[in-house]
């Protein structure tokens, strides 16, 4: 377990504050302690995001990642599309698109290119009302992390970007080839 200036992490964040990673043991595999360790910084980071943003503005998050989808697409997203962008099913889609049409955020308008399909766009309103969420959203990370080192900074969003590419693009290690040969063998 890490220690900072002679305190381990438990007694430094306290038995609510250590979370999922309470759970690593000196022993765990070193990619067990990883995960854990980035899910904790993850989780404790959302769940501050979370209820500042219903305290603040009587929202959730994710409708603050809708919003913030739809806000990099000015000319609107397919509601697939914009299901694939958030990692959600279509009917969750559907249910944040009625509730933000609802509050004047949102407009569905017919696809011109499929008559099938509806474009889903950010109305003025909804900008307006994003870009105060999103200045405030900005200020909150920033002030979360001012007095995390601007070089630690910089290093972890290198490593985490080098992490991200070998997750995209793992080496295949002997034993994942025999496991496709043998699958390939099987059919």
């Amino acid at each position: 377990m890490m220690k900072a200036q002679g305190f381990s992490l438990a007694q430094l964040l306290g038995d609510s504050g250590i979370g999922r990673e309470a759970r690593v043991q000196a022993d765990d595999h070193s990619a067990v302690r990883l995960w854990l360790r980035l899910l904790s910084c993850s989780t404790q980071i959302e769940q501050d995001i979370r209820a500042r943003l219903r305290q603040q503005f009587g929202t959730t998050l994710p409708r603050f990642d809708y919003l913030a989808q739809l806000e990099r697409q000015p000319e609107g997203l397919r509601m697939n599309l914009l299901s694939r962008y958030l990692m959600v099913t279509g009917g969750n889609v559907t249910g944040l698109t009625d509730q933000l049409v609802a509050d004047g955020h949102v407009e569905r308008l017919p696809d011109p290119q499929d008559k099938r399909s509806l474009i889903v766009r950010m109305t003025p309103a909804g900008r307006r009302h994003f870009m105060r969420m999103a200045m405030a959203h900005e200020r909150w990370l920033a002030d979360m992390l001012q007095d995390f080192d601007t070089l630690h900074k910089e290093q972890l969003y290198d490593l985490l970007g080098r992490l991200r590419v070998h997750l995209a693009h793992p080496p295949v290690s002997p034993t994942r080839a025999a496991q496709k040969k043998a699958a390939k063998d099987m059919t």
